[in-house]
């Protein structure tokens, strides 16, 4: 999360980037980026927030429906997909189980292993929370609320 509401003025950028050696529109361009893309993110959480959800919660759902392919991944699949540490992913496991989005069964030549599915409900909550998640991400690219 990027916390400055204003970004610095361009004479300071320019005075920082000058001393440190780097152009002062890359500065400018990047603190700029990471401005939106935090608005971004505070909006998807609300969103998901909105629906019970938490945006963690919701790509682990996305990282299981987007294999066209396949019904389930393994829980080191997940995590690997993921930018976040195992017990987290466990925590997060454990949560989705608990409110009927997922179904975690294990390997059959492996019980270490762990296959994680949507449930219909997993499913039907993608449904319902894709339409809004993609006008966010439409709004904030052409130039936000």
């Amino acid at each position: 999360m990027f916390f400055l509401k204003d970004l610095p003025s361009a004479r300071m950028i320019e005075g920082y980037a000058a001393a440190h050696g780097v152009p002062a529109q890359t500065v400018a361009d990047a603190l700029t980026m990471m401005r939106r893309a935090s608005l971004l993110i505070r909006r998807l959480e609300s969103y998901f927030a909105e629906h019970g959800l938490s945006q963690l919660r919701f790509l682990f759902l996305i990282v299981i429906d987007r294999e066209p392919d396949r019904e389930t991944l393994t829980v080191g699949e997940i995590t690997d997909r993921l930018d976040v540490a195992g017990p987290v992913i466990a925590r997060t496991l454990r949560a989705l189980e608990r409110d009927g989005l997922v179904a975690a069964g294990k390997d059959g030549k492996d019980a270490r292993t762990k296959h994680v599915r949507l449930t219909a409900e997993g499913h039907a909550t993608l449904e319902r929370l894709l339409p809004g998640y993609f006008a966010i991400i439409a709004d904030e690219m052409d130039g936000g609320a």
